[in-house]
C-alpha cells in the first residue's frame, strides 16, 4: 500500500506554490504520496529522458528546462510532482494539476504535444513492465446492473444546472458536425442539430419510426425524432437527466410519442424500426461490450437499422488501456473505455447478426467542440463556484476538457458515425 503524506498539498514542502484542497473531498489530491528516493530519481530520469526530445518547454522550479521549445509546462512542486508520477503514473499527473503542481498556460496544446507521443514517451521496456505496477480497475466500478447505475450518477447526475454553463441550449453533451473550421459558439445548436439529423437520417427515422435511444442525455435527439413523426423510446440511467428531459418533453408537446424510461439497457424490451445511440458504448466497459451489441441486434426488428455514435481509439492502446485504472476513470467517467473500431467492428461481427454498412469519422469536429465548451466553462468559472463547486473540482474539469480535446487535435482520439443494417429474411 503507498503511503501518504497527511498534510495538505498546498503545504507540502516550503516554497511550494501549490494550492489548498479539501482533504475530504479530494483525499488523493490533498495528500501528496511517499515514494522513496530511488521511486523519485528512476521517474525523474524516465521525465527527462522523454521530455527533452519533445516539442516542448518544461521548467521546473528547481532544476534547468527540458525540451526543444513549444507549450510551455511549468512544474511548481517537482518533489510532488516526480512523487506522485512515480506511485499512481498518468493518474498522479492528473492529481499533480488539481493540486496546483504543475501548470500550462496552453495546456491544451501542451497535452497535444504529450498525446501525440503517448505511443513512445515511455522506453519499450518500462512498458513492458506496465502490467507490474499498473492500478487495475476496482471492481465497484464494473458495468454490472447496479454498478452501471452507480458510475453513470457519479457524472451524469452531478448538477443539470452545472451542464447547462457550458452546453448550448440544445443541452447536447456529444461532437457536433460544423460547416466550417474554427466553430464559433453561436453555430453549436445548429451543428448539434446537424449531427442529430445526420444519425436519424443514417438510421431511416420518419413519420411513424419506432425508434429505441439507448442514452437520452436531456432528450435532444428524442425531440427531434419525434418532431419528424416517430414514436420514441428513450432509456437513461441517470435521474437527472430524465426530470429534464421529461419536462422538455412536455414542454414540447411531445409526451404522446414519446416515453423516457430509467432503465439499463440490458433491461430493454420490444422491437423497434432503429436503434440510436450516441456516444453510450464508451461507458458499457470492455467485458459488456458483447452485450451492449447483442441488445441492439435483439432489439431490431429485421430489416431495420442502428445508428451509433462512438469515440474511438487506436487498438493497439486499448489493448494497453483496457486492464489498468486511469485519471478519466477514477476522477471522470467511472467504469468506462473507449473502444477501438476494430473492437467495435468484432463484437459486432461476433455477437450480432448486424452488418457494418457505414463508418464516417470527424474527430476534427469534436475538438472545435469541446474548445467551444471548455472556454464557457472557463467564462463560467464564478457561476460553477456558486453552485457549490470547489477550485480543485474546477481544475479537475479543465483538466478533463483539455486533456480530451488533446487527444482528438492529437489524432489519439477519433469519434465515428456508424450504420448497422440487419437483414430482412422475408424479402
Amino acid at each position: 500500500m503507498t503511503q501518504v503524506d497527511p498534510r495538505p498539498a498546498a503545504r507540502h514542502h516550503a516554497g511550494a506554490r501549490t494550492l489548498p484542497v479539501d482533504a475530504e473531498r479530494w483525499p488523493d489530491v490533498a495528500a501528496v504520496p511517499r515514494a522513496s528516493w530511488p521511486v523519485r530519481a528512476v521517474t525523474e530520469a524516465v521525465l527527462e529522458r522523454a521530455l527533452r526530445r519533445r516539442p516542448l518547454r518544461v521548467r521546473f522550479a528547481d532544476g534547468a528546462p527540458l525540451g526543444l521549445g513549444g507549450p510551455l509546462i511549468e512544474v511548481r512542486d517537482p518533489k510532488a510532482f516526480h512523487a506522485r508520477i512515480g506511485t499512481r503514473g498518468l493518474i498522479g499527473f492528473g492529481e499533480s494539476y488539481m493540486a496546483g503542481e504543475w501548470d500550462a498556460p496552453d495546456l491544451v496544446g501542451a497535452l497535444t504535444v504529450l498525446a501525440a507521443h503517448a505511443a513512445d514517451l515511455i522506453p519499450p521496456r518500462l512498458q513492458r513492465l506496465r502490467g507490474a505496477w499498473a492500478q487495475r480497475q476496482p471492481d465497484a466500478q464494473r458495468n454490472t446492473p447496479d454498478g452501471s447505475r452507480s458510475n453513470i450518477s457519479r457524472h451524469y447526475d452531478l448538477s443539470n444546472d452545472l451542464f447547462a454553463l457550458f452546453l448550448d441550449e440544445t443541452l447536447t453533451y456529444s461532437s457536433a458536425v460544423f460547416r466550417s473550421f474554427p466553430a464559433d459558439w453561436s453555430l453549436l445548436a445548429a451543428a448539434q442539430h446537424r449531427k442529430i439529423d445526420r444519425l436519424l437520417d443514417l438510421a431511416g427515422v420518419g413519420a411513424g419510426t419506432r425508434l429505441l435511444e439507448i442514452g437520452t442525455g436531456w432528450g435532444e435527439l428524442a425531440l427531434r425524432a419525434a418532431a419528424r413523426g416517430a414514436y420514441v423510446t428513450s432509456l437513461t440511467l441517470s435521474r437527472e437527466q430524465r426530470e429534464l428531459a421529461l419536462k422538455r418533453v412536455g414542454d414540447a408537446g411531445h409526451a404522446d410519442r414519446m416515453t423516457i424510461e430509467l432503465c439499463d439497457y440490458r433491461e430493454a424490451r420490444g422491437t423497434y424500426d432503429a436503434v440510436v445511440s450516441v456516444e453510450m458504448i464508451e461507458a458499457v466497459g470492455v467485458e459488456f461490450w458483447p452485450m451492449y451489441f447483442h441488445t441492439l441486434d435483439e432489439r431490431l426488428a429485421p430489416g431495420g437499422r442502428v445508428a451509433l455514435q462512438a469515440i474511438t481509439m487506436p487498438h493497439e492502446r486499448m489493448l494497453a488501456a483496457r486492464d489498468t485504472y486511469t485519471w478519466i476513470q477514477k476522477y471522470i467517467f467511472p467504469g468506462g473505455l473507449i473502444p477501438s473500431t476494430t473492437a467495435i467492428e468484432q463484437a459486432v461481427r461476433d455477437h450480432t447478426g448486424l452488418a457494418v454498412a457505414a463508418r464516417d469519422g470527424f474527430g476534427a469536429h469534436y475538438a472545435e467542440t469541446l474548445r467551444l465548451w471548455r472556454e464557457r466553462f472557463t467564462d463560467q468559472a464564478d457561476q460553477v463556484a456558486a453552485l457549490g463547486f470547489d477550485e480543485t473540482f474546477r481544475r479537475l474539469w479543465t483538466f478533463y476538457l483539455a486533456y480530451s480535446e488533446a487527444g482528438f487535435r492529437s489524432g489519439y482520439l477519433d469519434v465515428q458515425q456508424y450504420l448497422f443494417t440487419k437483414e430482412n429474411p422475408a424479402r
